[in-house]
């Protein structure tokens, strides 16, 4: 086994003894790195409110607007596979301002789109966007956090997510209001559903700007060899005490190690080291539990129980404010709870409101057109469970996932093994996203068996092979599950 895969051999330095971390730099650094998650989430739901005007402007059908919905999932894994190589090359703020440059061409590309092409191609642009900020923010803000906070400071990743996400609803709902509907024409005589991509904007030009006013990641200087800038970065995170013997430990695991590449993810279970599966198994789940349904097409799916298009976007802003409130207490338990408690609460919670919300589709009658309607009290159980299942997930995998990600995997191949695991993480969410059109034609009730199914699974997958990190070093965290 490389060497840069073998614990350190001097002593970890324990948080509380030695290092006196400078929380207001370190929680700067975190909130800068983690606006790249903020633009994944309001790029990821941005769709929501345009995608009826969408299928209206264009004619498409299920299918074709079930795959350029999906489209920037694809580029998304793409970006994502890419990113821990673009990372260990050029560095961790190279890969960001590249991601908000592509941010940016999306979001103008996507709102000026004149066919449903060239919108996916403009999609997929900024899914290779999303897919770069899914594996770097992770990495660097792993990289730069002190052990006793890394789990809070991780969880601001989901945090941006989550904000991302609402105020994405929050800039559909607001224009589609002002324009009297998301196909109607509005400022510049642009649909108002074009504007919903063009506001993206804003905030990729905030972020390539403030990733100008940050350091780089200390442990990709010292792979680098970069020893002095590496010391100031450590100096401005965790001040003077033990600051040497950090740099010792951390140049100890990457001793005798080349540019990481997807090589030196290979190992003995199925062609991988086992910490790369357990990487890619919370991916796929924290995906195949559906969660990115209710954000996709949730005002699509209120709409086919009921609701109007107008109401349906306000309920869809409700849940992503429980998916917002529900975060923060996920980063107030992370550090305190530990990573795992957190998981195995969140897959109980999920796999009771998604079983609760696939009975009651289930047994709602069918219109005219085929769609369930929810009648009398079954329509504010199906409302109430659906925000609680979004609460378990928010206080669980949402956040979880991505602090695990970013700790677990040793510093000779994190970005390497990220990278993988954040692409397997796009190619189930594709999967889920792809397939909810037909298995909504099939039956709500049988789409969200299958969710409850993959949530009892994500269960037995946590208790079975995930292990506690809370409060560990990432130089001590090598091979462990």
């Amino acid at each position: 086994m490389k060497q840069g895969l073998q614990k350190p051999v001097i002593p970890s330095i324990r948080e509380t003894d030695e290092e006196q971390p400078h929380s207001g730099a370190v929680v700067l650094l975190a909130s800068v790195a983690a606006l790249g998650g903020f633009l994944f989430g309001y790029d990821s739901a941005v769709i929501n409110g345009a995608v009826t005007a969408i299928g209206a402007q264009f004619s498409a059908g299920a299918a074709a607007l079930g795959l350029t919905v999906s489209s920037a999932l694809l580029g998304a894994a793409a970006g994502a596979l890419s990113a821990g190589r673009v990372a260990d090359h050029y560095g961790r703020l190279y890969a960001m301002r590249l991601a908000a440059i592509l941010f940016l061409i999306s979001a103008i590309g996507s709102g000026l789109a004149n066919s449903l092409s060239l919108l996916a191609i403009f999609r997929v642009v900024g899914g290779v966007a999303v897919g770069i900020a899914s594996v770097i923010a992770p990495a660097y803000i792993a990289e730069i956090a002190p052990a006793a906070i890394r789990g809070r400071l991780g969880s601001l990743q989901q945090l941006a997510i989550v904000s991302g996400i609402f105020l994405s609803l929050l800039v559909d709902y607001g224009i589609a209001s002002a324009a009297g509907g998301s196909k109607v024409p509005w400022a510049l005589g642009l649909e108002a559903w074009r504007w919903m991509f063009i506001a993206m904007t804003v905030p990729a030009l905030v972020y390539g700007v403030l990733s100008l006013t940050i350091p780089e990641s200390p442990r990709h200087l010292l792979a680098k060899g970069r020893i002095d800038e590496a010391r100031e970065v450590l100096r401005r995170v965790l001040g003077e005490r033990g600051l040497t013997a950090k740099i010792t430990q951390i140049r100890e695991s990457l001793a005798g190690e080349k540019e990481p590449s997807w090589a030196d993810l290979r190992g003995p279970t199925m062609g991988l080291l086992p910490v790369v599966w357990i990487g890619i198994g919370l991916s796929v789940f924290q995906q195949f539990v559906g969660i990115n349904v209710i954000f996709y097409y949730s005002s699509v799916l209120w709409q086919s129980v009921g609701f109007s298009e107008n109401n349906s976007l306000i309920i869809t802003v409700i849940t992503s404010v429980v998916n917002v409130v529900t975060t923060l207490v996920a980063i107030s338990l992370i550090d305190r709870w530990g990573r795992r408690p957190l998981l195995l609460t969140g897959s109980v919670g999920m796999a009771i409101t998604l079983g609760i919300m696939a009975f009651l589709f289930a047994q709602a009658p069918l219109d005219a057109q085929g769609q369930p309607h929810l009648q009398g009290i079954s329509g504010p159980i199906a409302l109430v469970a659906a925000n609680v299942y979004v609460f378990a997930f928010g206080m669980s995998w949402g956040p979880v996932v991505w602090v695990l990600l970013g700790e677990k995997f040793p510093n000779s191949i994190r970005a390497a093994a990220l990278s993988v695991a954040a692409g397997a993480q796009w190619i189930a969410n594709w999967v889920i996203s792809t397939t909810f059109p037909s298995l909504k034609n099939a039956g709500l009730g049988l789409a969200y068996g299958l969710y409850t199914f993959f949530a009892l699974l994500s269960f037995y997958f946590v208790w079975k092979y995930v292990r506690e990190s809370k409060g560990q070093e990432l130089e001590d965290m090598t091979n462990a599950g």
